[in-house]
């Protein structure tokens, strides 16, 4: 029967190693051109602002990177960061920076499968919810996820980080 096939999603990275670690998932896609910042793009997928989840990567004064996941409608605090990861200081890198680093784009950065694992910290908020969104590592795309199934994929700190 032509036309009735559904469309098949792409496997990310992410999702691929989620699945080797046998962490269950679920796929969120938002193609539309109308959003314009994280918090659109969760509202538009019906997840709550709070419970989605964006990957900033920062470099400290030592030279080390590590990331941070933060609700999208929250911002990191650097000064709470840095200690989460025993710097004197931490800055966000810049984005031309990311590719290069990561291996992933603005907007379509995850913490899982960068071409080298740094040490993730995510913000203790998500423990308020049974799963959080974050990005799959292709923009539109996002999985969605037990916070506590994360340990098992990256390391992982869980501490208050944002305001």
């Amino acid at each position: 029967m032509e036309g009735s096939r559904v469309a098949k999603v792409t496997k990310t990275n992410v999702m691929r190693i989620l699945t080797q670690h046998k962490i269950s998932y679920d796929i969120h896609q938002y193609l539309g051109s109308d959003v314009h910042n994280s918090v659109d793009v969760a509202t538009k997928m019906g997840i709550a602002p709070q419970q989605m989840f964006k990957t900033l990567v920062t470099q400290a004064k030592s030279g080390a990177h590590y990331v941070f996941m933060v609700p999208v409608e929250a911002e990191l605090d650097l000064k709470k960061a840095a200690q989460a990861v025993g710097e004197k200081s931490i800055a966000m890198i810049k984005e031309k920076e990311l590719l290069p680093l990561t291996g992933y784009v603005h907007g379509g950065c995850s913490p899982i499968g960068m071409k080298k694992q740094f040490q993730t910290v995510l913000d203790a908020s998500a423990l308020n919810f049974e799963t959080i969104t974050f990005s799959a590592g292709k923009r539109g795309f996002s999985v969605q996820v037990a916070p506590q199934d994360l340990e098992q994929a990256i390391p992982l700190i869980i501490t208050e980080v944002s305001h």
